[in-house]
Parts: structure tokens; C-alpha cells; sequence
């Protein structure tokens, strides 16, 4: 069989996707015509492609490197798109941006009014999410996490060091005795989210307090950030959220095991285009690490 345009995107949609539903939403195509096409695909070939179960839909080899194909062909496109336009003309389209909700509220949002008044018929798209598989699956065109160590098939730049320390709020210890460890104060932690479940300072929490129950128990960094705020808890957060805010207090100072380089990163196939160049462009020289 001689695979076309319409057979690649079908497979790549099923791979990126996972399940059949979202690949008919990223397709503009109700469930069952996805199944129906998949089916029929299949039978031309003469072999499976996925392995159907509750969980989703696993690609065979052969889909595996089908959707590698049709990747490479995306890649491509967008290149060629990219010259057609030049480099003079304005940037359209919209760019996805991924980070944690932390990070996305305390780094990129002061950076962001700038890169739009620069590009205004650049659309933006702001994705809070834990999961480096938004750049896999090209839901996102670049991504700022706080990582020790990218993944290797992810290309970027280093943007320096995320200090974090253990903060409380001034009304929250004028509640305490003097001279309370924190050991005995209330906490606010992110452990509720099991994407979290290794976050930094969860284990020097453990290692350094390892009696303290958490009270606030939190699915992000920035719950834990109001909650040391509003005088709920005490609890590790970043400095470029807490350093200089009225009324909070570093009970800690830096604490280097907390610490986590700051990347902005993108997959290969999308370095080369303008939008993703220029965002690079202005997070490096706009974004400062207190």
C-alpha cells in the first residue's frame, strides 16, 4: 500500500494523542470515523497498528516509525512555510507555552506584555502543566521547567538557578511562641499532586524535618505560595515569588538541595522557527533569577 498525506496525519494524530478521542479532536473528527479510518488502514496493510485497551491506544513498531515519518514531513512543512514568509514579515500564528503554574505566574507572565507588544498578531497559548510530554506531542512549542538535567532529545538554553527557602509569613509567626522550630508549625506542601511526588523540597523536608505532618496539602507550587501568603502555613517556595514581599520572613535562607537549573527548552524540529527564535530571544534577555 502507498501511504499518503491524509494515512501519516492519521497515524501521528492516534500516536500523539493517546486514545481515540483525542486524536479525533486534534483531527476535527468524531471517535468512530477515527476507529473507521484506523480500521481500514490497518486492513490495507494487512497488520495492526495499536494495541486497543482501557488505557488508550498503544502504537506497534510500525506506527511507532510511521509517525516518525510523518513528523519529519511536519517538521518540513513549517520550515518551508517559514522561508516562503521571511524574515521581515510579522509573526502570526500562536505560540504554545508550557511551564508550571509557578513558574508561569512569577516568570513568564512579567515577560509576556513586552513579547506581545513586539509580535500583536502573535496569538498566545499558556499551557500550566507538570508534563515535558506537551513538547513530544507537539501540544506545545517550548517549555520552562526547572530540571537538573533536560531530557536529551530536547534542545534548549540555560537560564540559571531556581534558590528557593523556607518562608512564613510575619502574621503566621506572630501566632507562634518564640522560639518554635518549624518542625512544630504548620506546613504547606505540594505533595498532593503525584507529579510532585520528587519534588526538591519535598525530600528536604524529609530529610531535614522528618516528623512534620503536613496540615495544607496542595496540587502545585502556587497553592503552596497563597498559602504561605495569607498566613495559612509555612512552606518552601522560590525566591523570585517571595523576595522582597511585604510581610514574609526566610526562615531558612537558600537551601542548596532545593535548588534546580531554570531551562527553556523545545524539540529539534521546532528550533528553527521565527515565533520559537524570537520567544528564546526575549526569555534570555529579560529574565532575571533573583
Amino acid at each position: 500500500m502507498e501511504l499518503g498525506a491524509k494515512e501519516l496525519e492519521l497515524v501521528l494524530a492516534v500516536v500523539r494523542g493517546g486514545t481515540l478521542a483525542e486524536a479525533g479532536r486534534r483531527l476535527g473528527l468524531d471517535t468512530s470515523s477515527v476507529y473507521r479510518a484506523v480500521k481500514r488502514l490497518e486492513r490495507a496493510l494487512g497488520e495492526p497498528l495499536f494495541d486497543r485497551s482501557r488505557r488508550g491506544m498503544a502504537p506497534s513498531e510500525l506506527a511507532q516509525a510511521l509517525a516518525a515519518d510523518a513528523e519529519a514531513v511536519e517538521a518540513a512543512l513549517l520550515t518551508a512555510r517559514e522561508r516562503v514568509l521571511g524574515a521581515r514579515a510579522a509573526l502570526t500564528g500562536t505560540l504554545r507555552i508550557t511551564s508550571n503554574d509557578v513558574m508561569l505566574a512569577g516568570l513568564l507572565m512579567p515577560l509576556l506584555p513586552a513579547f506581545r507588544a513586539a509580535h500583536p498578531q502573535l496569538g498566545l497559548e499558556l499551557l500550566a502543566s507538570n508534563l515535558l510530554a506537551r513538547l513530544d506531542r507537539r501540544e506545545a512549542d517550548v517549555a520552562l521547567r526547572g530540571t537538573p538535567r533536560p531530557p536529551e532529545h530536547l534542545v534548549g538554553v540555560r537560564l540559571g538557578t531556581i534558590r528557593s527557602a523556607l518562608w512564613a509569613s510575619r502574621d503566621y509567626l506572630a501566632q507562634q511562641a518564640p522560639g518554635t522550630d518549624p518542625a512544630a508549625m504548620d506546613w504547606a506542601v505540594p505533595d498532593a499532586d503525584p507529579a510532585l511526588a520528587v519534588y526538591p523540597s519535598r525530600r528536604w523536608r524529609e530529610r531535614r524535618y522528618p516528623a512534620v505532618e503536613p496540615r495544607i496539602r496542595c496540587d502545585g507550587m502556587l497553592s503552596v505560595v497563597h498559602a504561605v501568603r495569607s498566613g495559612l502555613a509555612i512552606g518552601v517556595a522560590p525566591y523570585f515569588l517571595m523576595a522582597g514581599q511585604d510581610g514574609l520572613v526566610d526562615l531558612s535562607g537558600p537551601l542548596p538541595e532545593v535548588e534546580v537549573d531554570c531551562w527553556l527548552l523545545t524539540h529539534p524540529d521546532m528550533r528553527h522557527l521565527r515565533r520559537v527564535k524570537a520567544f528564546f530571544d526575549h526569555v534570555r534577555r529579560g529574565l532575571v533569577l533573583p
